[in-house]
């Protein structure tokens, strides 16, 4: 399935809806702009396996990009556009973009890669004027509306966060159908257990150069349903939308669930979210705690699947089955699992042991772009088509995974493997705490101790007193060895826009100069 099969069945319905704004694209719109693109595309010599770059805020454009994109077996490439200059012109060069779509809102850093990017051979802007840019609208209206005879079907082409190190572009296949012929997989896989099918209405708050809401917002539109999109995410904002634009399935990250129950509980009550069938979350792992509070909240809706950008496996989890296996992932949906010694030449672990996560798939489903060696890396050494991301986790006796943390994350304190995660979930809860990580800093005695680096609710102050009592919070919780020795407090810690710790940027901090404020 593809949006123009709704362009023709119900063309005035919106296809893309922006919700702080209004703006709007019924499915008629898409299709004939997307089928426009794509010839502006094509008459620039691109071919298919050819590449295009995209940085833009939140926008229907954004989709109509896609989708000119995907119908004429291109790779597409979304760069995020909070990186600097270097960062992003390093993307758009690395992937051989030769044609790069901006946003005017981002005219500063699109301007900025011109000179860092000499294999774009067109630039175009949307949304306004951008120094050295055509005009995407101008160059849209002239091109044709007539849809192609061939259109061979295109995939996406993303870069790792690099929350612990430089991006990575993860290149898979290209599909080898049309673009309307069946055979995507993650449709295949997600589309019959969340229902994706005309009714949908899916609120994303994310930004969608990452890869689950530019890749869940096209199976909403493959399948016939409206997007709803927002600039960014507001905790009591979220949930207005939801209420106004009557949200069937949403998309979240556990950070986004941790700011909505923090509102004062008149807030959350004067907002109707009854209509939620479906809410998705995933990019981290959740705390048992939050997620049970929002069960309460919202009712027997979150559904929790577990991937990557690679999508080299994919587990998933229903609201029911999570009730019975708190803290579970899920069970393995696509791919088979196998948890490995890292440090034992890949040997397969038992059940209950902890170790390296990989997916078994018939074929190695990715290779990172220019990079051999990180290829190589991600492969076990022993099995060639079993790929891992280094997260690390473990399985039960009935084959549900359960993740502890990345291994790049772990902490090695007196010989003692001690994982971040379970820390930080202990103390997100806590109610002087609005954010924290929790990090390994050097120890001449231990090798590593464990240090909380927190980011306190409005109105609570920094002192001796209140690190003392978060270390006793966590000390009453969890073993003791795993408690943090020291806890300091900051203004803010770094995140993605989908949640995700920067913890190499934390790490810095500590060797580079602070803002931070020692506890204890």
């Amino acid at each position: 399935m593809y949006p123009g099969n709704f362009a023709r069945k119900t063309p005035d319905k919106p296809a893309v809806v922006m919700a702080d704004t209004g703006e709007s694209l019924t499915y008629a719109e898409l299709e004939e702009r997307s089928v426009r693109l794509a010839h502006v595309l094509r008459d620039e010599g691109l071919v298919r396996g050819g590449h295009v770059a995209l940085i833009a805020t939140n926008s229907p454009d954004v989709f109509v990009t896609y989708w000119a994109a995907v119908r004429s077996g291109l790779y597409i490439t979304a760069v995020n556009h909070h990186l600097s200059a270097p960062e992003a012109a390093y993307i758009v060069d690395d992937c051989g973009a030769e044609v790069l779509i901006v946003s005017a809102d981002k005219a500063d850093l699109a301007e900025a890669v011109v000179d860092g990017t000499p294999k774009v051979r067109r630039r175009l802007a949307f949304g306004g004027t951008v120094a050295g840019h055509d005009s995407y609208d101008d160059a849209v209206a002239a091109a044709s509306a007539e849809e192609p005879a061939d259109q061979p079907a295109g995939v996406d082409m993303l870069y790792s966060s690099g929350t612990t190190g430089r991006p990575k572009g993860i290149q898979p296949a290209l599909p080898d159908r049309q673009v309307h012929e069946p055979g995507d997989m993650m449709l295949a896989v997600f589309g019959p257990l969340f229902g994706f099918d005309e009714h949908v209405v899916y609120y994303s708050p994310a930004p969608t150069y990452h890869a689950a809401p530019l890749r869940f917002g096209g199976m909403v539109l493959a399948t016939g349903g409206t997007l709803v999109l927002s600039a960014g995410f507001e905790a009591q904002d979220a949930l207005r939308i939801i209420s106004e634009h009557g949200v069937t399935h949403s998309q979240w990250v556990p950070t986004m669930f941790v700011r909505m129950l923090k509102l004062d509980e008149s807030v959350r009550a004067s907002y109707d979210v009854s209509t939620m069938e479906i809410a998705i979350h995933a990019a981290a792992p959740c705390p048992v705690d939050v997620k049970q509070s929002m069960m309460d909240w919202w009712g027997p809706v979150l559904w929790e699947y577990y991937s990557s950008t690679e999508a080299n496996g994919i587990t998933l989890i229903g609201p029911e089955e999570w009730l019975e296996h708190p803290g579970s992932v899920g069970q393995a949906k696509l791919g088979t699992i196998h948890v490995c010694d890292p440090d034992d030449d890949g040997r397969e672990l038992g059940t209950g042991e902890i170790g390296t996560i990989y997916f078994e798939r018939p074929e190695r489903p990715f290779e990172y772009h220019h990079d051999a060696e990180k290829t190589d890396e991600a492969t076990h050494p022993r099995h060639g088509t079993w790929t891992t991301t280094g997260d690390v986790g473990y399985v039960d006796e009935d084959g549900w995974l359960y993740l502890t943390d990345r291994k790049a994350f772990m902490i090695i304190s007196g010989g003692v493997n001690i994982y971040p995660q379970e820390i930080e979930n202990c103390l997100t809860m806590h109610p002087a705490v609005y954010d924290v990580a929790v990090i390994g800093v050097p120890d001449r005695e231990m090798g590593e101790q464990v240090k909380a680096v927190v980011q306190l609710a409005a109105g609570r102050e920094p002192s001796d007193e209140l690190a003392t009592e978060l270390i006793e919070h966590v000390r009453a919780t969890i073993a003791r060895y795993k408690a943090p020795r020291t806890v300091d407090f900051t203004e803010e810690l770094p995140r993605t826009a989908t949640g995700k710790l920067v913890k190499g940027e934390l790490r810095k901090r500590y060797t580079e100069g602070s803002s931070l404020t020692a506890g204890v």
